[in-house]
């Protein structure tokens, strides 16, 4: 202490250990396979709060697997890992529970981190329709999604975004999102795209390059060989949309992009062209 005398009865105090605020980690990873006019499973992982569950299908319906997590949101630091493997000749949906939310983020933290990985074998097909992403005030998160196809097999591929809970007249007004994907065909990239905000996504979401105003976006992205010859009857159903919407086709893939002015205009926008595009009814879960 350099000659400073301590008073009777009182140590220096050590200094305080950081706090190490909880955090939600989980993984999960299933896998299918056709057996003759069955498909069956191959792998069923849950690991932490990632969770999948199996609703029985109708007679003559593909499977559905529904992720969940049990963290009931998503807030900085949290990482959670979703895998879907696709076996040859199998057709099959991939969707969430219900649409997930990013809290506030701690000051300091590292963003929130979500890893989808797909893969989808020969003659197989997947949807992969997981409900929107509602991104709260303050909220940071990095998320990417990794698909690896066989030559000849499919994919549907959705990822939605809402600014802020809309239906409750709430706003984003500044967040960190980072959302990257890659799409790659026997090896061969042939898809990739990407979203970085960070700081006042209010002010960008107002310019007329960006959003115009509107606070709920989504990405749709057909990966087959006659996806280019769907791009007319698209367009048509595009013209009943409610919010602004646009698509393009070039080598195998059908490319569409969504603004609305909220999310229930966008929910709404996304079914009627998925629908078209499915030829079936949406998941169950996204009518719960």
């Amino acid at each position: 202490m350099d000659g400073e005398t301590i008073p009777a009865g009182r140590r220096p105090e050590p200094d305080a250990a950081p706090v190490r605020m909880q955090r939600a980690e989980g993984r999960a990873r299933i896998g299918f396979r056709r057996d003759g006019p069955h498909v069956r499973l191959t792998e069923f992982v849950q690991q932490g709060c990632c969770k999948i569950r199996l609703p029985r299908p109708e007679p003559g319906v593909p499977p559905d697997a529904v992720l969940l997590n049990t963290a009931g949101g998503i807030t900085s630091g949290d990482v959670l890992v979703y895998e879907a493997a696709i076996g040859d000749g199998v057709d099959a949906t991939v969707t969430t529970q219900a649409a997930e939310r990013i809290y506030r983020a701690v000051p300091g933290a590292a963003p929130a981190r979500v890893e989808n990985r797909v893969s989808i074998g020969a003659g197989a097909h997947i949807d992969w329709l997981p409900q929107e992403t509602i991104l709260f005030d303050r909220s940071a998160i990095s998320r990417s999604l990794e698909v690896d196809l066989a030559a000849d097999a499919t994919a549907l591929l959705l990822e939605a975004y809402v600014f802020g809970r809309t239906a409750m007249g709430e706003r984003a007004t500044a967040l960190t999102l980072a959302d990257r994907w890659r799409v790659r065909r026997a090896g061969t990239l042939v898809y990739a795209d990407g979203i970085a905000v960070d700081g006042d996504v209010a002010a960008l979401m107002e310019r007329g390059a960006t959003a115009g105003g509107q606070v709920a976006i989504a990405s749709l992205v057909l990966v087959a060989p006659d996806a280019e010859d769907k791009l007319g009857a698209v367009r048509e159903r595009l013209e009943t949309c409610m919010g602004e919407a646009g698509a393009s086709a070039f080598r195998g893939l059908l490319s569409l992009r969504f603004l609305a002015p909220s999310g229930q205009v966008l929910r709404r926008d996304l079914e009627s062209v998925i629908l078209a595009l499915r030829g079936r009814p949406m998941p169950r879960v996204w009518s719960c």
